[in-house]
């Protein structure tokens, strides 16, 4: 790995490991479908049924990407029954969606 020079120590870059985490998590942002089922999980939890039907999509599509934002910790799952739901991980996922929907809408 290469070494930060004393003036990207200065400007507080974080080191090699972290700058690619980041960049793997904004790429799970960076895919339409996948924010669509970030909005549909925003004010409430959802089951696969009811995010596909919401989204004109196959349970089999959604499915697949619930699968790529749980693996990203964006997204977590509750059993009730035989029945899954899911929601937004925590708070911090709202916050991102809901301040880059204001930066975009400015």
């Amino acid at each position: 790995m290469e070494e930060y020079t004393d003036q990207e120590r200065k400007c507080g870059l974080p080191d090699e490991d972290e700058m690619f985490d980041l960049a793997e998590l904004f790429k799970v942002f960076g895919d339409s479908t996948r924010i669509k089922i970030l909005f549909a999980l925003f004010e409430t939890e959802r089951s696969v049924g009811e995010i596909a039907e919401l989204l004109n999509m196959t349970q089999s599509a959604v499915s697949h990407q619930l699968k790529i934002l749980r693996q990203s910790k964006l997204v977590e799952a509750r059993r009730d029954g035989k029945q899954i739901f899911y929601s937004l991980a925590d708070e911090h996922v709202h916050t991102i969606i809901r301040v880059g929907r204001e930066h975009i809408e400015e």
